[in-house]
């Protein structure tokens, strides 16, 4: 029996424009009156918050110790969060979820498949994965004015591992794109593939053309 709520991921390396698309994407769903919410990892909760102070320190963590932290601050949201929320029917949007782990922590040379199958144990499976794909240096330099960085993360050539790993996952839950494109855009795309997924087909999506209203009279509501 699946769960009664959607879980739908935005996943990228830094500065691939995540954030972006999940705010554009919380505000359009509840424009259409759906009961959306957004996470994002890593938390504000107290393992969340170790990340950060953490990842702003050059080797302050071995790559088992960022897992084991990960894995904490995402198990607590699990438990106190997500599932809650898809128990109450709530349309979940997070920006980064395991795969960021399989892929940050997996190209510091742990087994990408161990960390997935750590995290599959306890972390629900999404409905969909959005992948944006980005060159590692374009990534850089759209965040390079930011006000704190991730020494941890924030590097070009660690990147490119990052993202080869990100362009490795394949299967019917994930949905590559390009990063680059003008935002208005990659956000119409990614509204019309979560509404699809989610069963209301009132919008589609044609690479070369605008979204488009269609009528569905005999249209059931989930």
């Amino acid at each position: 029996m699946r769960q009664k709520g959607f879980l739908f991921v935005i996943e990228g390396i830094d500065g691939a424009g995540k954030s972006t698309q999940v705010r554009m994407l919380l505000r359009k769903l509840r424009a259409r009156g759906l009961d959306a919410a957004a996470l994002r990892e890593p938390t504000r909760g107290r393992w969340g918050r170790e990340i950060r102070a953490k990842a702003r320190q050059a080797g302050s963590l071995t790559p088992a110790q960022e897992l084991d932290l990960f894995l904490r601050d995402r198990r607590e949201n699990v438990e106190k969060n997500i599932l809650p929320g898809l128990e109450k029917g709530r349309v979940i949007l997070l920006d980064r979820y395991y795969f960021s782990s399989v892929a940050y922590q997996g190209a510091k040379g742990i087994d990408p498949g161990r960390i997935r199958r750590l995290n599959e144990r306890f972390a629900p499976k999404p409905d969909l994965v959005f992948i944006l794909d980005l060159p590692a240096a374009r990534g850089l330099g759209r965040i390079e004015g930011r006000k704190t960085r991730d020494l941890l993360f924030e590097k070009e050539r660690y990147l490119r591992k990052v993202r080869r790993i990100f362009a490795g996952f394949r299967g019917p839950r994930f949905v590559h794109l390009d990063g680059g494109r003008e935002k208005r855009a990659l956000g119409a795309e990614i509204l019309a593939l979560t509404l699809k997924k989610m069963g209301r087909s009132g919008i589609i999506f044609d690479h070369e053309r605008r979204p488009e209203k269609i009528d569905h009279p005999h249209r059931q509501n989930r």
